[in-house]
């Protein structure tokens, strides 16, 4: 599809333009921050990495920046709802963007379901609400589903109350990360740091074989956890905590000053999340030997072994209020993906009608919601947390290849903001995310085909025919 149309159509698009650098900063650490800090740094720590985590973090931190760099590019020159889809339709051609929207609802209606049974597990600690109605343990998770349809309404209702409430719960995340870091240092050890990368060991005897990382199979090795491989293999999964902030460039259409919004608010979060996740890791790694780490509640169950239980409440309060923002965030770019696959005639026409009055797309918004209360309320998938990390690298390897690809096609498009270094940042980025991709498990690659295959079969049946180029043709 030409740059040009996809530029003059934002423009009638229907949606508010209401939003500020500001309001994408607070968006942006909103999805970010959340599974990521409360849990996988224990778990990984503990299953993988050892205190090498922190390395984890960094690794994952820096192939999310080059990442930013070129969604800073695309969106601060191609301003539009769709985001990773939109630039790869512009770039790469009508059956790459299908697969890439495709990819992007599977990442965040995965995620976003991952995270309301999170959220319902630690809302019913707090408050002791019954297990057989909250939490994993729960037939139905009725917490799970709750959370996710009163969320849902306010991401309808407006962008601009939907940035209200993910800012207002910024600032308390935010807060209590800052609290477990300086509380933290106070009980710092520094012989849990040591070694900082434990040697490499076999993997459990109970591992399958399908959980070995696809990179080890590549290269005939035997199956092995810790040492520089297990530290790999944690930043590929700790990816999961960094994916979201590409959601921001879905709200390109909805940006008062997006050229130069756009950019502030993809790098601006990054770098504040970053930062953020690499401290609280090493503080977890020196308050407790990561052989000891809890995998459920990490780091409030590292200060209640140090005698500060009152640190752990303030932690779980966090942990609700960061997986509310995250909550948010995932339905509202849900929204705005399949208002623009619907816009370009790939998915139903009546998925991308905005509301008359709150201006947004509630069909496709409430829809979305649907899919994943059923998914958060009858299915524990807390095992397929990997397949969100897969979802986002991809759709970071074709924007990295969009890039270099719109520099040529279009030389003359205007861009606020360009990625240094192009072509060859562009293809470093593509080459990180997919080293990163191969670190995952074999099952991960499977349930990632199957994904794909579905998603082919659609649009072969239903997209291919009834697409905008298509019906022009």
């Amino acid at each position: 599809m030409p740059v040009e149309d996809i530029l003059t159509r934002g423009e009638r698009s229907g949606l508010i333009r209401r939003l500020t650098g500001k309001d994408l900063v607070g968006f942006g650490i909103g999805i970010i921050i959340g599974t990521g800090v409360f849990t996988l740094a224990g778990i990984e720590a503990k299953e993988h990495a050892g205190p090498g985590v922190v390395l984890s973090f960094v690794i994952g931190g820096v192939v999310a920046a080059l990442a930013a760099l070129c969604y800073a590019e695309l969106s601060s020159a191609v301003p539009t709802a769709g985001s990773a889809y939109t630039y790869g339709y512009a770039t790469l051609g009508e059956l790459f963007a299908w697969i890439i929207g495709w990819d992007l609802l599977l990442e965040f209606a995965l995620g976003a379901a991952v995270v309301s049974r999170s959220w319902s597990g630690y809302v019913a600690n707090l408050l002791g609400l019954p297990p057989e109605w909250f939490g994993e343990d729960a037939t139905v998770n009725v917490g799970a589903i709750l959370i996710i349809a009163a969320l849902t309404a306010v991401a309808v209702i407006g962008i601009r109350e939907s940035s209200w409430v993910t800012n207002a719960l910024v600032v308390v995340k935010v807060a209590v990360c800052v609290l477990v870091i300086v509380a933290g240092l106070f009980f710092f050890n520094g012989a849990n740091l040591d070694p900082f990368v434990p040697p490499a060991q076999p993997a459990a005897e109970t591992a399958s074989a399908l959980e070995q990382p696809l990179v080890q199979v590549l290269l005939g090795m035997e199956q092995s956890m810790y040492g520089i491989g297990g530290v790999f293999t944690a930043a590929a999964i700790v990816f999961f905590a960094y994916t979201g902030f590409e959601a921001l460039a879905n709200l390109g259409e909805e940006t008062k000053r997006p050229k130069r919004d756009l950019p502030v608010g993809l790098l601006g979060s990054l770098i504040v999340c970053t930062l953020l996740y690499v401290l609280v890791a090493i503080v977890l790694s020196a308050m407790v030997d990561y052989r000891e780490i809890d995998e459920g509640a990490p780091l409030a169950a590292a200060f209640q072994s140090v005698g500060q239980p009152w640190v752990g409440a303030l932690i779980a309060l966090g942990a609700v209020t960061g997986l509310t923002s995250v909550m948010m965030v995932e339905l509202v770019t849900i929204g705005r993906i399949g208002f623009a696959m619907s816009r370009d005639g790939l998915l139903p026409p009546k998925l991308s009608q905005v509301h008359p009055k709150w201006g947004t797309p509630h069909r496709m918004t409430i829809g979305g919601a649907v899919v994943i209360m059923l998914m958060a309320g009858f299915i524990p998938i807390s095992e397929l947390a990997d397949m969100v990390s897969i979802g986002a690298l991809s759709g970071f390897v074709i924007v990295s290849l969009a890039v270099p690809v719109l520099r040529r096609t279009k030389p003359d498009l205007h861009r606020p903001f360009r990625v240094p270094l192009s072509p060859w940042l562009p293809i470093l980025s593509a080459l990180a995310c997919l080293y990163l991709m191969t670190n995952l498990d074999i099952i991960t690659w499977l349930r990632f085909a199957a994904w794909l295959v579905l998603g082919l079969l659609i649009y072969f049946a239903y997209g291919y025919r009834n697409a905008r180029l298509a019906s022009r043709d």
